[in-house]
C-alpha cells in the first residue's frame, strides 16, 4: 500500500486518534511517541487534513483576519507629517 492510499484510508476516528497521540505525546495505550513516531503522524495529520479539512480546521492554519480602516487598506492615501521645532 502506497502513501497516498493509506493516507486516503483513514477514517476521521483514526485522525482524532492520531492527532490526540500527537497531542499528548502519548499512544492511546499510554506508550510515548518517538521522535520518528512525533514526524511520521504529523506528516499523516497533515496530509489527510488537507484532503478532508477545510482550511481553517487544518493543522497550522493561522487567521489573519482583515484589519478594518488600516491606512495599508488604500495605497493611494499620502499622509503628509510635519516637524516641529522646539
Amino acid at each position: 500500500m502506497d502513501y497516498d492510499t493509506l493516507i486516503n484510508s483513514m477514517s476521521p476516528e483514526i485522525y482524532r486518534s492520531l492527532r490526540r497521540a500527537m497531542e499528548l505525546g502519548r499512544w492511546p495505550d499510554g506508550k510515548l511517541l518517538s521522535a520518528e513516531q512525533r514526524c511520521t503522524v504529523m506528516e499523516a495529520l497533515i496530509a489527510w487534513g488537507a484532503q478532508h479539512l477545510p482550511e481553517e480546521q487544518r493543522i497550522g492554519y493561522i487567521d489573519r483576519g482583515h484589519k478594518a480602516g488600516e491606512v495599508c487598506d488604500d495605497p493611494d492615501t499620502t499622509t503628509t507629517i510635519k516637524w516641529l521645532q522646539d
